[in-house]
């Protein structure tokens, strides 16, 4: 090994996966963290290239530093990453499948999935793995669902699996609840499946105007979550680099905001979707980066 050289391959201020050195199970109760890249990009119906993002967002990891200042911490968490899975690029069910066993795995690790994507449908199958793992309860988990789109059709374009559809499936495992925050763009159906599944949903104009309460509500949630990020929740002027652009939406700084009120919460999976950027120092990559360097700064 070279002596001052970084793998900007890792996201920024994990540990090498060989010093992993604890026996299964784990008896200390420390959290950590598993960051796993899935780049893939098959069910995008738009702007393709979400395939990039794990790579993009990683290196826009380096531009932070250990100390949080707004939170007066450095990181301590445990953070590992083990790379990026082997997709099957174009082919959903075989990448899922790959994508299932490789969370059970990290969740048999006793650790926490840090899923980079890749277009929105990976989110179905790291939940999946979770309500098939022994040690979880999807019924008793929170589901926090950051996006510009409520990805709630049943079908798109014929297809059951897919990134507009994908919280329709994740709904189909009967999670606690569904909390969507900063949408603005649905169809008609969506909205009345919504509705009739009494999925909260905060519009990108609730952000705007009712912050507080949104952050009240979330420091009230109970028991385990699991987020679900598609960095399109974001305005287009702070993430252009998306599958899907949608205008008016919300700021970082209500996201750091919102993201600061999981503080002491159960976090228990957390997935970071839609960058597609191949350019380094490119402002989508950066706040995506941004927003996990939050949350691991939280623990």
């Amino acid at each position: 090994m070279l002596f001052y050289t970084e793998n900007v391959l890792k996201f920024a201020f994990s540990m090498e996966t060989t010093d992993i050195d604890v026996e299964f199970p784990i008896s200390d109760n420390k959290l950590r963290f598993a960051i796993l890249g899935v780049p893939f990009d098959g069910t995008a119906s738009y702007k393709p290239g979400a395939r990039f993002g794990p790579r993009s967002v990683r290196e826009a990891s380096y531009n932070f530093e250990r100390y949080n200042l707004i939170l007066d911490k450095n990181i301590s968490a445990e953070v590992y990453d083990f790379g990026d899975l082997e997709v099957v690029h174009g082919n959903f069910k075989k990448t899922c499948s790959k994508l299932k066993t490789t969370i059970s795995e990290i969740l048999a690790m006793q650790m926490v999935p840090l899923t980079i994507g890749g277009d929105h449908s990976i989110s179905y199958c790291v939940l999946k793995a979770m309500d098939e793992s022994h040690g979880f309860e999807i019924n008793d988990i929170s589901i926090i669902h950051f996006d510009a789109h409520m990805d709630m059709r049943d079908l798109y374009i014929g297809e059951k699996y897919s990134h507009a559809t994908v919280m329709h499936r994740i709904s189909d495992l009967n999670p606690k609840e569904i909390i969507q925050i900063g949408i603005r763009s649905a169809s008609m159906d969506e909205a009345r499946i919504a509705r009739k599944q009494n999925i909260k949903t905060f519009k990108s104009c609730d952000v705007d105007e009712n912050l507080e309460e949104i952050i009240e509500l979330i420091e009230k949630i109970p028991g385990p979550i699991y987020l679900s990020f598609d960095i399109d929740v974001l305005d287009p002027a702070y993430a252009p680099s998306v599958g899907t652009p949608s205008s008016c939406g919300i700021t970082p700084k209500q996201v750091e905001k919102l993201i600061y009120s999981f503080k002491g919460k159960e976090i228990v999976g957390f997935d970071m979707v839609e960058v597609s950027s191949t350019q380094i120092g490119d402002i989508t990559s950066l706040n995506a980066a941004k927003i996990i360097y939050d949350i691991l700064s939280l623990q």
